[in-house]
């Protein structure tokens, strides 16, 4: 195959039905210009942690914290993921967090990921990509700030243990394993207070920590991200400094190398002073650098405008969407699906 000007990375979710109708429409479009194959986080797990608060609103040790959301419903909240406290008379030291489902899903998926790549839809070395919250994700998101320091060791264990559990069923020769990092933005963007006492410290002290428990066999990514529920960042990012900040400090503390890196790119964010702080970025070569620069509504034009800044601060880069696509409508999916094929074959952004 011929290189492509750009590899293509996914963020996770893609608003199917199920993880073969993911599949099909990745191979189909993209097939060869993706290195990791995300099964969309179809089903149960389509809303990211506001579809995992579900297993707090059936836990008898938590109880909703001033909403009545259903999590039958098949509706989103409307202001964002709901919080839970813990009921009267349970003491956090006693609780335990319930299975959160990755490690079923992820075998699940594998299974038929390996399908796919067997009939030479993917390409040979391809690797199933297992994208998980990180557990501030659970913590902030989904829990009221009394208990975040109290109950944060019972999630982070809990993280850990499904992890653990998909590292052993998965080969790792296969393997891609992506930590969403979501929250520790909205913290050190002023947005939710930590529990722990120096903000930056303490969140990349932890994905440092949630990086090295990747075995190094494994491929291990992170994918920062400023927030995209109703399509809406939580705040709009200055410029790429505080990602870049983040990265360099993460890397130092990291014992293995991280392959990929996802930064977002808003829309109209197509100036050198948004791409600027790329400058200092301090990865190694083979730590592959991913732009969300890609927008289904100014296309292939608007798209290649921002690879065109890009290119002026960082020469290789590979393209994705700011974050997954589940929240789309999925009749916009092909299209979009093709406008990273056009881009990552270069003729539309030279």
């Amino acid at each position: 195959m011929q290189v492509p000007a750009h590899y293509v990375q996914l963020v996770g979710t893609v608003p199917y039905a199920s993880t073969d109708e993911v599949f099909d429409a990745l191979a189909g479009t993209l097939g060869p210009l993706l290195k990791r194959i995300p099964d969309g986080e179809t089903g149960q797990r389509a809303y990211w942690i506001t579809s995992q608060a579900r297993i707090l609103a059936r836990d008898p040790q938590f109880e909703p914290a001033g909403h009545a959301w259903d999590p039958d419903s098949g509706t989103v909240p409307e202001s964002g993921a709901p919080k839970y406290r813990l009921k009267p008379g349970v003491r956090a030291g006693d609780v335990t967090i319930p299975p959160l489902g990755y490690p079923e899903a992820a075998r699940a998926s594998y299974a038929q990921f390996l399908r796919q790549r067997s009939a030479g839809r993917f390409a040979p070395g391809a690797r199933f990509q297992v994208s998980l919250p990180t557990p501030m994700a659970f913590i902030v998101g989904l829990l009221t700030p009394e208990v975040h320091a109290a109950l944060a060791p019972a999630f982070e264990a809990r993280i850990m243990r499904e992890l653990g559990e998909i590292v052993a069923a998965i080969p790792l020769r296969d393997l891609a394993i992506q930590w969403d990092v979501c929250l520790e933005i909205y913290v050190l963007e002023g947005l939710r207070q930590p529990w722990f006492p120096d903000a930056f410290e303490g969140c990349v002290a932890r994905l440092a920590e949630l990086g090295n428990a990747v075995p190094p066999a494994a491929e291990l990514g992170y994918h920062f991200c400023y927030g995209d529920f109703r399509h809406k960042h939580a705040v709009e990012p200055k410029d790429m400094g505080l990602m870049v900040g983040m990265t360099n400090a993460l890397l130092k503390r990291l014992a293995r190398p991280a392959n990929w890196l996802h930064y977002p790119v808003p829309r109209d964010r197509d100036d050198d002073a948004y791409f600027a702080p790329l400058a200092r970025l301090a990865a190694p070569r083979e730590t592959e650098l991913y732009l969300g620069l890609v927008h289904y509504t100014d296309g292939v034009e608007g798209s290649a405008r921002r690879i065109r800044t890009a290119r002026r601060h960082r020469a290789q880069f590979g393209i994705a969407t700011e974050c997954g696509l589940g929240r789309r409508p999925r009749e916009t999916i092909p299209r979009l699906l093709e406008i990273h094929a056009e881009l990552a074959r270069g003729t539309p952004a030279t």
